[in-house]
């Protein structure tokens, strides 16, 4: 069996979530397992099922060297050879068995308690409703919400996930019972919710950054045939081999592709107009004639990037995050008296610059003014620099040779982010970002893809800003923020000539629906 391609980067994931982390012990406890997929064909045939099943291969495909795709009848096992091939298309080198007395751990899908060997734990859901079990099969709903069924997935392979590294995740241990509605974000609730969504129109939305958090986005809302309106879908890069770490939707396939054309051929099943733009958020509004924003879905990975949104001053915003400790979603106004999105992420002290950080991690702190300005000109990395690099993390130059010429970001992403550099040290040299799993920004995504649908259905009734989970702890009942707005005046919501032309932007315009 073969671990995948772009393995550096899920040890880089994972080295910041587990204590005692060591690259050979970590490799050897995932090639020692056997995941398990069963299900039955009465899941498989609903488009709940069909949602749970294929996300739960998407993510397990990414960290697991082996997995049993078990169909517990016919109906099963003709779906389970599409999941078969969907495992492949994340991972070619991934051995897929189909012996279930080999299972480690598995994730049942369905009413029927499948007749294998290790520790089972079972996911399903119920329309707007995530459930989990650590003892009693579930079944899953007929409707076509894809929301519920897609956290239940994140949930069960963070349990997974949580099993296998049990001794390494202090708190750690497993959920036993979770039924979690998502259109209100309460555990256990009283009253049974709606499934069905029916038609929706988005008007104009745009959805900003499709990295790991807009791919969970996206798989949510490209399996919502009925949504309507206009989705613009902004982002600059192409897909890394790296990324396929923790972008749900991506595979081998991808790789060097814009990330914007992938997601918009994705979404192409919906009533959509999919706008794709490969280009910074800033460019864009450079290009734009109507200064008006109704709706942005922010997937940025950085504060400043998340607060040049803010001020661009769209009308609603929702955000989504990973960090470390949790992830979540957040919606936000601007001059409703609530925390607008740049309160959120308004720096508590000093703050490196990105080329100080990207010196320091290249073990060349001294080279800041040449990394400044090969970070301005997109310069590509020489030769001579590349060897520098090497010397100063005492590292092989030919590891890092295949990578010279690249402009520095590029460089950096490749073998800092990559985990490429992580991987020749041993773990000596972390970078500097937080790397989520897989389930973790998938979950992240799905959130803000949820909270989305809600606000263009005027049915977002939420009191609070923020809503956040921690999925490496057992799930607990208590999810939402109301996050206060910034009390030191340094916030732009609190300057009176941004309100002011904020409430000129949307004047002639309706209430936002909060």
């Amino acid at each position: 069996m073969a671990l995948a391609n772009f393995f550096d980067r899920v040890a880089t994931a994972a080295s910041q979530v587990l204590a005692g982390f060591g690259m050979a012990a970590f490799s050897e406890r995932l090639q020692a397992q056997a995941i398990g997929i069963a299900f039955d064909g009465e899941a498989a045939g609903t488009a709940e099922g069909a949602a749970l099943l294929d996300l739960t291969v998407r993510l397990l495909a990414r960290l697991y060297p082996r997995l049993v795709i078990h169909g517990l009848d016919d109906q099963a096992a003709t779906h389970a050879a599409e999941l078969t091939s969907l495992a492949r298309s994340i991972n070619p080198a991934i051995h897929l068995e189909d012996d279930p007395n080999r299972v480690t751990i598995a994730i049942c899908v369905g009413r029927a308690i499948p007749d294998i060997a290790g520790t089972k734990l079972f996911a399903g859901s119920d329309g707007w409703t995530a459930r989990f079990s650590s003892s009693n099969p579930i079944g899953c709903g007929a409707s076509a919400n894809p929301f519920g069924a897609g956290a239940a997935a994140c949930i069960a392979v963070a349990n997974v996930f949580r099993a296998v590294f049990a001794d390494q995740i202090p708190g750690g241990s497993l959920d036993a019972e979770i039924t979690l509605d998502l259109r209100s974000y309460r555990s256990n609730p009283t009253a049974a919710t709606e499934g069905e969504i029916g038609p929706v129109d988005l008007g104009e939305t745009h959805l900003v950054g499709l990295g790991a958090i807009g791919n969970g986005g996206v798989w949510a809302l490209s399996r919502l045939t009925s949504l309507t309106g206009t989705l613009h879908l902004i982002d600059h890069e192409s897909v890394d081999l790296s990324n396929l770490q923790r972008y749900a939707l991506m595979g081998q396939a991808d790789v060097d592709t814009e990330k914007v054309a992938v997601a918009a051929s994705l979404l192409g099943g919906t009533g959509l107009n999919v706008v794709p733009h490969r280009t910074t958020w800033g460019a864009y509004l450079a290009s734009r004639d109507d200064w008006h924003l109704e709706r942005v879905a922010v997937a940025l990975d950085t504060a400043r990037d998340r607060i040049a949104v803010q001020g661009a001053l769209p009308r609603w915003i929702v955000n989504a995050w990973t960090q470390e400790g949790d992830l979540g979603v957040s919606r936000h106004g601007f001059a409703d008296g609530r925390a607008c999105l740049a309160c959120l992420y308004l720096p508590a002290g000093e703050v490196k610059d990105e080329d100080d950080r990207i010196a320091e991690e290249l073990g060349l702190p001294e080279a800041q003014p040449e990394v400044r300005r090969m970070l301005q000109t997109s310069e590509p990395v020489s030769i001579a620099f590349v060897e520098r690099i090497a010397t100063a993390l005492g590292i092989p130059f030919d590891a890092l040779r295949p990578f010279a010429e690249q402009p520095l970001r590029s460089f950096y992403q490749s073998t800092v982010c990559g985990g490429v550099v992580f991987r020749l040290t041993d773990g000596g040299r972390p970078i500097g970002t937080t790397v989520p799993m897989a389930f973790q920004s998938a979950l992240a995504g799905i959130l803000l893809a949820a909270d989305l649908v809600k606000h263009a259905k005027g049915e977002l009734g939420m009191v609070t800003t923020t809503t956040r989970f921690n999925l490496l702890r057992p799930l607990g009942t208590h999810f939402n923020d109301p996050h206060a707005r910034d009390a030191t005046g340094r916030c732009i919501c609190g300057d009176r000539d941004y309100t002011r032309i904020y409430n000129a932007k949307y004047a002639d315009r309706a209430p936002a629906t909060m």
